[in-house]
């Protein structure tokens, strides 16, 4: 707050709406509240910094000027509020100051006004308001002095305590605020009004102060301005009271009537529990089956003049809001305007609702929404009303939730989904091979990994909940059964729950909701591709995951990893007699048997995607990964292959390397064994005429080359992809148009990216290996760090969920700028898990980038965090 800016702030009385930067959200949302002719008490914002500047006389002149009443009147006295305003989250961290100006020569005229029981009510409320919220005395002192009352009273309500009892309860109040502060409760009006604006001012800068702000969302130093305001009683004749209205439903976000009224009551003591609350609306009292009435049926002009009110404040502010209100003697009074409480799908439901009113524009929808939370309308989550039992803590590595009976295998997992039922799949770590179980499990949980690790891509490549590194649990393979630290033993077949967004296993089944794409999410969605300028594709390796990235509109395939078609059923064993082969006469008798099965899975892809851009890796990982590990599978396989079990562990053993990520993969292995990557080209090429001519949709494969650090390798294997492709056309009598381009996954590639960029189509930033390789960070293992890292600032954040652009950031704009120096019209895209993270996109849209790539589930997120980051481009 600016000391040339700061004035007083009238809130009411045919002022302006105030600024919430000078005076705080609360003030200027009061204010604009007044200004739309709504029942505000009046008042005026004063800036902290001015309470040493003046007496407030001709101020509290004007107040009384409007409401007919002066503070120490003893004929008409005017009873205040004081409250703080900041930001929203920090405004609560001072209690408000109810009641100012009860004394004893102002008392006459309120048992007069009221009766003695109210009037002693009254008195009482403002010692123990002052006591908190400007001497800082603990809440819990007056409670007990309460309590005490009501004991000696024999009721069970304060509502029930006569005048005389309340008038006991006052001295005991009265003796307790002496007792802490040395000196008699101030009997002055005035005394009373700058007591607590200058208590309230101090109590700001507390360190508890200052801890409330910042848990509650608040700035540690966020300014302060002091509300004083028209006290309206809430006490009294007729219907009388406080309360909390909610206009949207807090899950769905559709207009309904909710939330807390208390009769006789002041403030938020309609949410403190002291006394049993009615709720607002009769549907809400039907639903829970309430015995008493609800205030819409008591009072259902209040009910009426709440909704009215809140589309009005809408309809102004752009955005929803909750209600602090009093009645008195059942005339509606707006206290305190909150911004509503929504779920992520209520909160998109709300943003299209106001955009489509005309409260606020297309563009500022967009931005209001997170895009992170769209989660919630893409997988199941659990029901905010169910009770959790909690056993252990991973990481999220896989958004919503998912219940079912406990295996330990791929296998058990296939065969749970054959009778109906998917399984929960627990393992320590996952490996290529188990991809198979993982596609047939309801959710996969694993005790190691981090959330790049094989377990976390995989499973939100399927949109699989999936939790890792639960460390705190213990898995034992053999036993086949999982222990909880608190001792719980969970066997096969105990029903599991993981919480895929949160990164919790629970016991047993939990509720569900589910997904939901349609009415406002598709709306919105529809908005963001209006606006967003850079594509969005998916990361897909089946009919199936183009099916999914189609729903959800992606705009091709990014990224297809053909190393996972070699797990399926059949596959596999194909794929591992062609490790095995002894000889290139051996591999290519191996790839024949495997070249009819790729080009059925690429033709099934390219008729799923219909003549949208498909680019296809070839294989990437090193060939160990597709052999058995373990001696029993070993000799399993070798039964089934009819081979020696020797030759199996030799061949193992002769492909095992020290360091796999920097070994023989990727083009190396294409380079090493040039007739695999033939085997690939020929299947690509022959699968596009084949769905080419079965749908009539132009097939356009995008082939992309991983692992590329040096030109000469790029033409070895550009030439190998040429000459496939000439074969098949003349096979074919037919053409199949293509492009070659580069997996960018190394230092030396993005280094060198003017040279690749001038003999490559597209370019394509693996930021997985990219990330893992320029921080000489293993994505696998650093999830037993990272969390301290993060914590400890050692990185702002975990490199491998965002960008860290200034230093991968960097070395990607370097390779970019080269690139397009050297060849101009290249593409370039992103096919690393960063394509779902919304600042790892803006820093895409920032960067150049024509596209990005990730999951087929996280398309939604990817195409509202590209649209947000063009309004950004734009403003």
């Amino acid at each position: 707050m600016k000391a040339d800016t700061a004035r007083i702030g009238w809130i009411g009385a045919g002022h302006s709406p105030l600024p919430a930067v000078i005076y705080g959200t609360k003030a200027a949302w009061l204010s604009e509240a007044a200004a739309l002719g709504l029942p505000v008490p009046p008042g005026f914002a004063l800036p902290a910094e001015m309470l040493g500047e003046l007496d407030l006389v001709a101020e509290l002149d004007a107040l009384a000027a409007q409401t007919g009443t002066r503070l120490g009147d003893p004929s008409a006295p005017l009873l205040l509020a004081l409250r703080a305003s900041s930001d929203e989250g920090a405004s609560a961290s001072v209690p408000a100051v109810l009641n100012i100006g009860i004394c004893d020569a102002v008392f006459p005229a309120l048992v007069t006004a009221l009766d003695l029981r109210v009037a002693q009510d009254l008195r009482r409320r403002l010692i123990q308001s002052y006591g908190i919220g400007a001497l800082g005395m603990e809440g819990e002192e007056f409670e007990y002095a309460l309590y005490d009352a009501l004991k000696d009273a024999g009721a069970d309500a304060e509502e029930e305590l006569s005048a005389d009892a309340l008038a006991e309860l006052t001295e005991r109040c009265l003796n307790l605020v002496a007792a802490e502060t040395g000196e008699p409760f101030p009997d002055a009006a005035d005394q009373q009004l700058s007591g607590a604006l200058n208590a309230m001012a101090a109590a700001w800068n507390t360190p508890r102060a200052r801890r409330r702000r910042v848990a509650r969302g608040g700035a540690d130093d966020a300014p302060l301005t002091l509300i004083v305001q028209q006290m309206v009683l809430g006490l009294g004749a007729g219907n009388s009271g406080a309360g909390i209205a909610h206009l949207r439903d807090p899950d769905t976000g559709v207009w309904a009537l909710s939330g807390r009224y208390l009769a006789n009551a002041q403030g938020d003591e309609a949410l403190m529990g002291l006394r049993t609350p009615q709720v607002l609306s009769k549907a809400e009292r039907e639903e829970k089956r309430l015995p008493d009435p609800a205030l819409e049926e008591v009072c259902p002009q209040t009910a009426h003049a709440l909704a009215d009110a809140g589309a009005r404040i809408e309809a102004a502010l752009g955005d929803a809001f909750s209600l602090d209100f009093t009645l008195a003697n059942g005339d509606l009074h707006l206290l305190e305007l909150h911004s509503a409480r929504l779920s992520s799908r209520a909160a998109v439901q709300v943003a299209v609702d106001l955009a489509e009113s005309g409260a606020i524009t297309r563009e500022d929808a967009l931005m209001r929404i997170d895009p992170v939370l769209l989660d919630a309308h893409l997988h199941p989550m659990i029901d905010p009303s169910a009770k959790r039992d909690q056993i252990g803590q991973g990481l999220p590595a896989s958004p919503g939730a998912a219940s079912g009976p406990l295996v330990f295998s791929p296998g058990a997992a296939e065969e749970a989904a054959a009778t109906g039922n998917p399984a929960l799949l627990a393992l320590i770590e996952t490996s290529p091979e188990d991809i198979r179980g993982m596609h047939a499990a309801s959710g996969v949980l694993t005790v190691r990994g981090g959330m790049t690790s094989h377990a976390a891509v995989v499973a939100r490549g399927l949109g699989t909940p999936c939790v890792v590194g639960a460390g705190d649990l213990t898995l034992d393979v053999i036993a086949r059964q999982l222990t909880a630290a608190d001792g719980r033993v969970f066997r096969e077949g105990d029903v599991v729950t993981v919480v895929g967004g949160e990164g919790q296993v629970l016991a047993g089944a939990v509720p569900t909701l589910q997904p939901e794409i349609t009415g406002a999410f598709a709306t919105l969605m529809d908005w963001a591709d209006q606006v967003r300028t850079m594509g969005v594709r998916a990361n897909a390796d089946t009919a199936r995951d183009a099916d999914i990235a189609l729903g959800f509109a992606a705009r091709g395939i990014g990224l297809c990893r053909t190393e996972h078609m070699f797990f399926k059923d059949g596959h596999l064993t194909t794929m591992r007699q062609m490790i095995l082969a002894e000889s290139e006469a051996e591999r290519r008798t191996a790839l024949e048997k495997l070249l009819p099965m790729q080009r059925a899975d690429f033709v099934e892809l390219f008729e799923a995607i219909h003549g949208l851009p498909v680019v296809i890796r070839l294989l990437d990982p090193p060939l160990h990964e597709f052999l058995p590990h373990g001696l029993a599978e070993m000799e399993e396989i070798a039964a089934e292959l009819a081979v020696p079990v020797e030759k199996i562990r030799a061949r193992a053993l002769d492909l095992a390397e020290f360091n796999p990520m920097l070994g023989k993969r990727g083009c190396r292995i294409g380079i090493a064994f040039p007739e695999i990557y033939e085997m690939q080209a020929r299947a690509i090429f022959e699968a596009a005429c084949e769905a080419g001519a079965r749908t009539g949709a132009p097939v356009k494969p995008e082939i992309m080359i991983p692992l590329v650090s040096a030109v000469r390798e790029l033409e070895l294997l550009k030439t190998l992809i040429e000459e496939s492709a000439e074969a098949v056309r003349t096979a074919r009598n037919e053409m199949v148009d293509y492009t070659i381009g580069v997996m960018i996954e190394t230092p030396r590639a993005c280094l060198r990216a003017g040279d690749i960029a001038d003999k490559a189509d597209f370019l394509s930033f693996g930021t997985n290996d990219l990330t893992q390789m320029l921080y000489g960070l293993s994505r696998d293992d650093a999830g037993r760090f990272m969390p301290d890292y993060v914590a400890r600032e050692v990185f702002p954040h975990d490199p491998f969920h965002r960008i860290d652009e200034e230093g991968v950031g960097e070395i990607i704009r370097l390779a970019i700028e080269r690139a397009r120096a050297a060849m101009p019209g290249v593409s370039i895209g992103l096919c690393g898990e960063h394509g779902g993270d919304p600042a790892s996109v803006d820093f895409c849209q920032r960067a150049g980038f024509d596209y990005v790539s990730c999951s087929p589930f996280r398309v939604p997120i990817a195409r509202l965090a590209a649209a947000q980051a063009a309004i950004r481009a734009r403003r």
